[in-house]
This record gives structure tokens, C-alpha cells and sequence, in this order.
């Protein structure tokens, strides 16, 4: 396909915009088809835009551009419906979504598999009422991330032995090299079962929860580096001044 071609209803949604010009915005959007992809919508802050109410994260899109270089140009926006915008606690979740996929997702790459797992995240969130089940939802969601990105962390096997991982002994997990037995080496300290939990996408268990969110924390920022997630800091300090429960 030729970077000039014209994409007609691709559906997508916003993860960020931000002013461009006058009247106009850059929106960086998420589609099914062609991944990652910055759009400019002319015009979209006159009050009288048709694009102006629908620039908005977590509203399921049919979008329509063209354009040759990395900037394309947004010539029609659709509401497509099905799916309620999340609310409270859960629109603070899917803002740590969408900063997920901005920082880890390289523009022009398709994600199909991503983008329907992020779709039903944001239903999933939307629909629940408890903090644990946030925090189990988040968790499935950045393991389908990092393994869709290439981070294929192998959670059930000994790094060292090849074995595999037994649920009663204490390991730390290396991020570029997997699970070890803890002997004092450096890592991020975990359990066994914790680990088998992890592989099998199980958060159900108190302790697999909390040292999961610790294990991901660790894997997320060795692969976006020094800078940390905006949104992580401040669903930290939500859940400081509101716990769950």
C-alpha cells in the first residue's frame, strides 16, 4: 500500500491530542489495521467542528485519512457506539492504558490482536466496581501487551535449569534473563506460584496480585527506560487518598 493511499473507516480510538495551530489538533490514535497513528483534525477546536465532540480517549471511532508523510490528515471522524466510556477510578485506569500504548507502540505497526484486547479492557473496566478487579484487569492487560511488543518473558521455567518452576521456592526475575532461583542475585524477588499463576494468566489469589503489579511495574519500565508513566504516579496517589474497598 502506498503511504499516500487514502484509509476509509478504520476503526480506531483516541489515546492523546493536543493543539495544532489555531483551530486544529494532533490526535495520536490507536486503529485496528494500521496501528499507532497520528492524525491532524483541521479545524476540530472551532466550536462548530463536526470533529470537535468526538476527539475524544476511549470513544470507538471509524476513521478516515490520507497523507504521505508520518502526519496524515483526518478528513472524517464516526461515532461507531457499543461501548461505555469508563468512569471514576476506571477512566484513570484507561488513561494508564492509553500512556502504555503511546510510549510502547511504534507508529505504522498493526496490532489487531492489541487493539481488540484493549477494546474489551476498556469494556471491562467500565463495567466493574471493585479496585481488585481493576488491578486484575490492568494485570492481563500489560501481559498481552509486552508479549505483543516482543517482550516474550517466559514466566514458568528455571532461566538457569530449564526446569520447570516450582510453586513452593522463591525466584527473582531477571528482565533479560527470565526467572532464577533466589540465591542472592539481583532481581525482582518472586514467588513460584506466583510465577505459574502468571504464565497461566491467573490473578485470582491475593499474593499472585500484588506480586504480579510488581513484577510487571519491573518489566514496563526496563522497556521504557528512565522516564516513568505519568499515569502510574497518579493512580498511586488516587489509591492513597481512596483506597478500594
Amino acid at each position: 500500500m502506498s503511504s499516500d493511499a487514502r484509509i476509509n473507516n478504520e476503526p480506531g480510538f483516541i489515546l492523546h491530542t493536543y493543539p495544532f495551530k489555531e483551530t486544529s489538533v494532533v490526535a495520536e490514535v490507536f486503529t485496528r489495521s494500521h496501528g499507532r497513528t497520528a492524525l491532524i483534525a483541521r479545524g476540530a477546536r472551532r466550536p462548530t467542528s463536526a470533529l470537535r465532540g468526538l476527539m475524544q480517549p476511549f470513544t470507538p471511532l471509524l476513521l478516515s485519512w490520507f497523507g504521505k508523510s508520518e502526519l496524515k490528515t483526518l478528513h472524517a471522524a464516526e461515532w461507531q457506539g457499543g461501548l461505555t466510556a469508563p468512569q471514576g477510578r476506571a477512566l484513570m485506569c484507561g488513561f494508564y492504558l492509553n500512556e502504555l500504548l503511546l510510549r510502547l507502540l511504534a507508529r505504522g505497526d498493526a496490532h489487531e490482536l492489541l487493539y481488540d484486547r484493549y477494546a474489551d479492557t476498556l469494556d471491562q473496566l467500565a463495567g466493574e466496581a471493585q479496585g481488585a478487579d481493576y488491578e486484575r484487569i490492568l494485570r492481563h492487560f500489560e501481559k498481552n501487551l509486552l508479549s505483543e511488543i516482543g517482550y516474550g518473558a517466559t514466566f514458568d521455567v528455571d532461566a538457569d535449569s530449564g526446569m520447570p518452576i516450582e510453586a513452593g521456592v522463591r525466584y527473582v526475575f531477571q528482565p533479560e534473563r527470565g526467572a532464577l532461583r533466589a540465591s542472592g542475585q539481583p532481581g525482582c524477588p518472586v514467588s513460584g506460584q506466583t510465577l505459574i499463576d502468571l504464565a497461566a494468566g491467573r490473578f485470582e489469589r491475593p499474593a499472585t496480585l500484588v506480586e504480579a503489579k510488581i513484577l510487571m511495574r519491573t518489566l514496563i519500565n526496563h522497556t521504557l527506560g528512565a522516564k516513568p508513566l505519568y499515569t502510574r504516579q497518579l493512580l498511586r496517589e488516587l489509591t492513597e487518598l481512596n483506597p478500594p474497598g
